[in-house]
């Protein structure tokens, strides 16, 4: 038998930690299902490449943060700074790089 818990007992007396980066709480109450549906599509036509399902990708996370199913965080760090991705109300422009 192990003196940390055991395979089921866990490891009692640690305090539990937050999750990591990246880890967020279900959607249990499917308020962003249509945003996810959309993505999944467009993954699915797009042959599973998703820099051609970015703005689906970016639709769905702005919805989670209104929705308070992840931390609201710039957009720029979840890597679509500069990108050629619509936010709503907002015109694709063309980025030229120098």
């Amino acid at each position: 038998m192990s003196a940390a818990g055991g395979a089921f007992g866990g490891n009692r007396g640690l305090r539990p930690v937050p999750p990591e980066k990246g880890i967020f709480p279900l959607d249990r109450m499917h308020l962003c299902d249509l945003d996810k549906k959309e993505y999944l599509n467009c993954l699915k036509t797009a042959g599973h490449q998703s820099e051609k399902c970015r703005e689906f990708s970016k639709k769905y996370l702005l919805c989670r943060m209104e929705k308070n199913l992840m931390a609201k965080q710039d957009l720029a760090e979840l890597g679509f700074k500069g990108s050629n991705v619509e936010t709503p109300g907002e015109k694709i422009t063309d980025r030229i790089d120098n």
